[in-house]
């Protein structure tokens, strides 16, 4: 059972059923991605866990497969009592669907670099975080994904929008936020962490990428970095998934410093950055890697075969349900070489929704930015219109 059915959990549902999977796909809305390829689907408020329950209970799904933070995962610790599998475990989804779990287990109990941050419950106390922090600062709610009600503080005229933001954007019922201070960074990279049934944790080549509005615009693979860097993300990343607990792939995200690696985020699934691997730069997708480690299935090793790039296509105005959505300039962002396009059949718009990703690739040893910039320029090509 997989909730949360976007594009992520669509390009999962098909790796799954490649491996002889039946997949039920749950949403809040119907013909949602992932609903469009699985074998059954489910249409429920996923923060009703009454209603999480009842699905649960008809369905008596072997697996329960988590691709979003809007969900009541305190119910997940009942499901594995019950010989549910929870991906990667009832206890790894609920300290990663929000940010203070995770944050102070990285920072307090595991020891690891990080932004120095703070919490707020009101406009009052984040007034007072942004005081101890200073200016600029990250505002990001404890709860939400693809960067929403995220914003960055840099004057004090900020702080009462940056709130209302973060309040707009949040998911669940948790009004609280993490206040982050800024960290010079040089680099944003997504680590694809793979922890395994049985065998050893697997890294992929790291993943650069670069975020407007919090939500990724581009990503490219594999990002250069230090080996003395690359060494340091990689314990980072095999503690803290350790710690956790349970098999799956993980996105960790890090900030590349001159004085090193900072510890950012975490996600137990498919990360968005990732579908760079679908331009087939690994001999295996991080969706095959998450579905082969959820299934238990050998992973004898990553490697990377090319070098690519992911560039998002963003939708720029709202639709409704009963209107048509029309992709023009697809025949000409595929008319070069080693590109690609996918669409992830979102039934409806609004501005800034990412609604198809751009891909380009090319052999190892590569110009790694005339890839991004190949990406970067057939995204622009592919328009959105409304009928």
């Amino acid at each position: 059972m997989l909730l949360g059915s976007g594009e992520l959990g669509k390009e999962f549902v098909i790796a799954a059923k490649r491996l002889g999977q039946f997949v039920i796909a749950v949403d809040s809305y119907a013909n949602a991605p992932a609903q469009q390829v699985a074998d059954g689907c489910e249409v429920i408020n996923m923060l009703d866990g009454h209603a999480l329950d009842a699905i649960v209970a008809t369905h008596q799904p072997d697996i329960i497969v988590p691709e979003i933070e809007a969900i009541r995962t305190e119910r997940f610790y009942d499901y594995e009592k019950q010989g549910i599998q929870v991906v990667p475990s009832a206890r790894a989804a609920n300290f990663t669907m929000n940010r203070k779990a995770i944050r102070d287990l990285a920072a307090k109990e595991l020891g690891l670099r990080t932004a120095a941050y703070r919490y707020a419950s009101s406009l009052e106390e984040l007034k007072e975080a942004v005081n101890e922090i200073g200016m600029p600062c990250v505002v990001k709610p404890l709860m939400s994904s693809s960067g929403k009600g995220q914003s960055t503080i840099k004057s004090e005229e900020d702080v009462e929008n940056a709130w209302n933001y973060s309040q707009a954007g949040k998911r669940g019922d948790i009004a609280e936020v993490i206040v982050e201070a800024f960290v010079k960074f040089h680099t944003e990279i997504t680590l694809l962490t793979v922890t395994q049934k049985n065998g050893p944790t697997l890294f992929c080549p790291p993943i650069g990428h670069r975020q407007e509005r919090g939500d990724y615009q581009e990503s490219w693979q594999p990002c250069a970095m230090s080996p003395e860097h690359l060494e340091e993300a990689q314990n980072i990343a095999g503690k803290v998934t350790q710690a956790l607990g349970g098999a799956g792939l993980w996105g960790v995200e890090f900030f590349l410093a001159d004085e090193g690696v900072y510890f950012s985020e975490l996600s137990p699934r498919p990360h968005d950055t990732g579908m760079v691997t679908l331009a087939g730069t690994q001999n295996l997708s991080e969706f095959e890697l998450h579905a082969r480690a959820v299934l238990g299935l050998p992973i004898p090793c990553i490697e990377l075969h090319k070098i690519g790039a992911s560039a998002v296509v963003l939708a720029t105005e709202e639709s409704s349900i009963n209107q048509t959505i029309q992709y023009d300039g697809v025949e000409l962002a595929l008319q070069d070489a080693n590109t690609d396009v996918r669409i992830f059949g979102k039934p409806t718009t609004r501005p800034y929704r990412r609604m198809a990703v751009a891909l380009a690739y090319d052999h190892i040893g590569g110009n790694v930015t005339a890839v991004k910039e190949m990406a970067i320029s057939n995204a622009k090509k592919i328009a959105i219109s409304i009928q």
